[in-house]
């Protein structure tokens, strides 16, 4: 009810706005670089009304979810701080951090025009926030609190920013790419039935309006509790219990586990190892799953990518589908990274703020230069580099992946030896040319293994390896792993 008391306020001060002043537009009909006559009025999500004049230029954003669409809307140089705990995309790590739990004058010091918040922090800092507004920053505060309001939440954030069009366009794709997920899973059958655990601390799930909810809907899942109730009125948040759970032990093909630091369900191994738990059919058939909760229960469109997660959890066998690789055509490294991952049936790397308080001597997500997050195969080079099973390349302190560098038979010799835990033969098939290898010994347990061919006796270890070639080896590799 207070979402649309919201928009009908928005709406009613846009109207007013056209009949009293002459010649003045709403910033619904504006262009992103016309800033005249920009001025607008709403009532955000604490229930304060706003008025703004003119696109934000300087921003503190000190929610996650915020930082992240702002960024994904083009707004890296007007973005002048985050939240402490902000670290996505790689670039949040280089702004100036702010905390809503210290002392204010820090944000109003920096002089931003705009301090973007969640009601979540008005409550809980109410303090913070008057401190701020009596200093004269417009404070706003926005939080979708359902999938239905993502939409609605995009667009406001793209008009107080002057990304309106941005906005438009990154959310076209957004549903282009769900509704494609949708007319995929749409005729599978039968459909797997699954349990999410949003908490670990009694067993809760969650309601069947959330994000997470909805995603399984999307990914073709059948939510199991569709009995959950809200642990309190607006919340996404439902207590379930291990009786409840248990009750329906042998229906739920798919366990689907959050992990986060807000609210945070089990790991793999402790949901196994729960009284009474090892009568679930997931748990008999390794099908519990985890999953971060920033990629499916935060609103931002990185929730695409928890949905694609999903998909890949309910149905490998057709979302990690390496078959249509199986070309003539040679494999470059970004591609060689998709199929290592979907071979795997490995979740995408998704870091946290632990993450990032260590140092990575090898690799630090979201640095390789020449691999932008938005590039298509972005999750899957990191998620097979973090993982060890590509490496990239340091040159003058910078991180590189050459992501269309074909791959070689020598380097996809070492990737099957990472992933498949390969053991030494004791009788050693001949190779004429072994001594042109950097490491014999990895080429060696790989030709023994009769992974792959050698030609008149020859490896070829700077031969470009095929697309048929890649797939044939690692349907080998899963009948000898088996």
């Amino acid at each position: 009810m207070k979402k649309m008391e919201n928009k009908l306020v928005l709406l009613f001060t846009i109207l007013i706005s056209l009949v009293v002043f002459t010649g003045c537009t709403s910033v619904l009909d504006n262009k992103e670089e016309d800033n005249k006559n920009y001025a607008i009025s709403f009532i955000d999500d604490s229930g304060n009304e706003i008025n703004i004049n003119e696109p934000a230029k300087k921003i503190i954003s000190l929610y996650s979810a915020h930082t992240e669409n702002l960024f994904a809307l083009g707004l890296d140089d007007e973005i002048i701080g985050v939240g402490t705990r902000d670290i996505y995309p790689a670039k949040a790590l280089e702004k100036e951090k702010y905390d809503y739990k210290s002392d204010p004058e820090k944000v109003i010091a920096a002089e931003p025009d705009l301090v973007l918040i969640r009601p979540f922090i008005k409550r809980s800092k109410p303090e913070f926030v008057d401190a701020l507004e009596k200093a004269g920053l417009t404070v706003v505060s926005l939080y979708p609190e359902s999938f239905d309001e993502f939409d609605d939440y995009i667009k406001k954030l793209g008009i107080i920013t002057g990304k309106r069009d941005k906005a438009n366009k990154l959310l076209q794709d957004f549903y282009k790419q769900i509704n494609e997920i949708k007319n995929t899973t749409k005729d599978i059958s039968p459909k797997v039935n699954v349990y999410f655990e949003s908490s670990e601390n009694g067993y809760k799930t969650v309601t069947t309006d959330s994000m997470p909810a909805k995603a399984i809907e999307i990914a073709g899942g059948l939510n199991i509790a569709l009995d959950a109730k809200p642990i309190k009125k607006g919340s996404s948040i439902a207590p379930y219990g291990a009786e409840r759970i248990l009750e329906k032990a042998d229906k739920i093909d798919v366990f689907v586990s959050q992990n986060g630091v807000m609210n945070a369900g089990g790991n793999k191994h402790s949901i196994t190892i729960r009284p009474g738990f090892d009568a679930i059919k997931a748990v008999q058939n390794d099908r519990v799953y985890v999953i971060n909760q920033k990629i499916i229960s935060s609103p931002t469109f990185r929730y695409l990518d928890g949905i694609k997660e999903l998909c890949r959890m309910f149905y490998p066998e057709i979302f990690d589908d390496i078959s249509k690789f199986s070309l003539d055509e040679e494999i470059t490294r970004d591609k060689m990274a998709e199929i290592i991952v979907r071979f795997k049936n490995e979740g995408i790397f998704v870091p946290t703020s632990k993450y990032y308080r260590k140092k990575h001597k090898r690799h630090t997500y979201g640095l390789f230069k020449d691999v932008d997050m938005n590039n298509e195969y972005f999750h899957f080079i990191e998620t097979a580099v973090t993982s060890g099973y590509m490496e990239g390349f340091k040159e003058n302190n910078e991180e590189y992946f050459y992501p269309e560098n074909k791959i070689s038979r020598e380097e996809f010799a070492n990737i099957l030896f990472m992933i498949g835990d390969l053991k030494k033969k004791e009788n050693n098939i001949s190779i004429k040319d072994l001594d042109k290898m950097k490491n014999t010994r990895i080429v060696q347990i790989v030709v023994d293994n009769k992974l792959m061919e050698l030609e008149d006796g020859n490896f070829n270890p700077e031969k470009f390896v095929t697309g048929k070639e890649v797939v044939k080896s690692l349907e080998k590799l899963r009948e000898i792993t088996k």
